[in-house]
């Protein structure tokens, strides 16, 4: 099999991988790791960021293929966003979404990329299923209506990928996970994830001395994932990982919080002394998602994640001290 020599040789020798997305929160989580853990000998890395092509238009695309010529890619451009942004924009999620991942797998096949990792997340799953979901299960239903437009564009990739494989013996893969945060987030209230959000709140609540808004009950359920401790699962699906089916990267079962604790989380990590109020006015979306680490454990189980506090209060110190260039 021609692919497989080509790809074991290429993995031994010069890796050029090309980050899509690359100043977001995960790509510069990846840089941060590379930073302070040393990328592996005969591995040169590129982080792109929007600036340097819009991934929509195909040419664009190509043009920065053509320049930097990478061997491997590591997908994380996307539109996205939190709740409320997804209930407003599903059409423009999904068309964006669906061109931009067309135009990184097609434009990385022609250019005969070894490998691509690109990153789903588990809103793509089915809404009405059972738990703990796991990788087998991406297909099995519609995803939960407030975000489908971008669940189901990020479920194509997993179609693309398999279809590559079945027509040309790509080793294009995805990875799943949960609910990331960390510093270099998007701390946009109104637009943003859960916990940027909820940091964004408690800092303007606690400068301001007013009362902590939480959107919803508190009690939907979520598995966090530390930024930098998904960087050095992505480096490992980037350089061991060698399966064309997904991945989920995420804390165990075990580790699921509720947006209250996460709330309490913050509150404690910021010191805010102040009232907290939960708006339940405000839309919940779906109660869980609970996905199951099973697969990656059997893959590496002695894997650490960083404890959530801790996490929390390291991503809470780099907003006050990065407060004037975050995200907002």
């Amino acid at each position: 099999n021609l692919h497989r020599i080509l790809f074991l040789f290429i993995k031994t020798r010069m890796m050029r991988v090309m980050v899509t997305g690359g100043s977001g929160l995960v790509g510069k989580a990846i840089e941060r790791v590379l930073q302070e853990e040393g990328a592996r000998e005969g591995e040169e890395w590129i982080f792109l960021t929007s600036k340097d092509a819009n991934l929509m238009d195909l040419e664009e695309t190509r043009a920065v293929f053509q320049k930097h010529r990478p061997t491997h890619v590591i997908h994380l451009a996307a539109m996205v966003g939190g709740l409320f942004k997804n209930m407003r924009q599903n059409l423009d999620f999904w068309r964006s979404n669906m061109y931009i991942n067309d135009n990184v797998l097609q434009t990385a096949h022609e250019v005969d990329v070894v490998k691509v990792v690109s990153c789903l997340s588990t809103c793509i799953f089915p809404d009405k299923t059972t738990y703990p979901i796991d990788e087998t299960m991406i297909h099995n239903g519609p995803p939960h209506d407030s975000n489908f437009g971008y669940a189901y564009a990020k479920r194509m990739i997993d179609v693309h990928n398999r279809a590559y494989f079945e027509k040309y013996d790509r080793r294009y893969t995805a990875v799943i996970p949960t609910n990331v945060f960390g510093p270099h987030d998007n701390f946009n209230i109104e637009d943003g994830h859960v916990l940027p959000g909820l940091i964004h709140k408690t800092y303007k609540a606690q400068k301001e001395g007013t009362a902590l808004h939480v959107w919803g009950s508190g009690r939907p359920l979520r598995q966090f994932i530390y930024s930098l401790d998904l960087a050095r699962l992505f480096l490992w699906v980037l350089r061991e990982y060698d399966e064309v089916d997904p991945i989920i990267l995420s804390v165990g079962e075990e580790d699921e919080v509720s947006i209250k604790e996460a709330a309490n989380v913050v509150v404690q990590a910021l010191e805010f002394k102040g009232e907290v109020v939960y708006d339940t006015s405000k839309a919940d979306g779906q109660f869980k998602k609970t996905a199951s680490n099973t697969k990656l454990r059997k893959y590496l189980p002695e894997f650490t994640f960083t404890p959530f506090p801790e996490a929390i209060k390291k991503t809470c110190d780099w907003f006050v001290d990065n407060y004037d260039i975050a995200r907002k």
